[in-house]
């Protein structure tokens, strides 16, 4: 099987935070996954589910790290006045976690108006999957959970799913013979990072053809330049 490449396709990316904030204005409901943070409460995905808080949306964290995720969702329900702040449990490097939170989700969740796939690791080995740990955490995972989800977005529809990409998919090349190979050292680390992201672009793209007339588009973001520093473990919450 040969390697897909990255053609330019970058059209759908959209440049700042503001202007994921004015995607998702009508917000009434978010799904939010996020990457590791020093700190473990700051960074992209803190930043979003605080502005739709602030608009008023009912949010809910999907992290890894319990004590993070309830002290984001502490932090943010301050901040914003809002009370419908909520944390699930999600790990995305594992399949099994991913099914399960879905299920979870489809029983105590009547709506789903917008997914946010926002989590993101630059390195790491193996997932317990037996994938290429970057690649299943940054796409294989969020192409499951997306689809898992989806029937329940087309019955709230008019609804969104926004990926947020990266520039970076502009050197990705996906090699579909070695995404089971695990990630050793930080170039090939940053590699798999770049093919990840290219994937999720191409994923966009395909699913917005295939959504065409059901009231669910779909949004790849490039979110500008953030100090966030990606993880070598996987999913914890900002």
């Amino acid at each position: 099987m040969q390697p897909v490449r990255n053609k330019g396709y970058n059209e759908n990316a959209v440049k700042t935070i503001q202007h994921l904030s004015q995607l998702i204005t009508i917000a009434r409901k978010i799904v939010l996954r996020s990457a590791k943070t020093p700190s473990g409460n700051t960074g992209i995905g803190k930043a979003t589910a605080l502005d739709l808080a602030r608009r008023g949306a009912r949010v809910i964290l999907a992290c890894r790290d319990r004590r993070r995720g309830e002290s984001a969702v502490y932090d943010i329900r301050r901040e914003s006045g809002n009370n419908e702040v909520l944390f699930m449990s999600l790990d995305l490097a594992s399949f099994k976690s991913v099914r399960a939170f879905a299920a979870a989700f489809l029983r105590s969740e009547p709506r789903l108006d917008i997914l946010i796939n926002n989590a993101g690791v630059g390195s790491g080995s193996q997932s317990e999957d037996g994938f290429n740990l970057v690649f299943q955490v940054n796409h294989l995972s969020h192409f499951l959970l997306t689809h898992l989800l989806l029937e329940r977005m087309k019955q709230c529809a008019p609804s969104r799913v926004v990926v947020v990409a990266s520039k970076a998919h502009q050197t990705g090349k996906i090699d579909f013979q070695n995404i089971h190979k695990p990630v050793e050292g930080h170039l090939a680390g940053f590699q798999s990072y770049c093919n990840s992201k290219l994937a999720n672009i191409l994923y966009t793209r395909e699913l917005a053809n295939r959504l065409e007339g059901t009231n669910v588009t779909c949004y790849a973001v490039h979110p500008g330049g953030w100090q966030v520093q990606l993880s070598s473990s996987t999913c914890d919450p900002l």
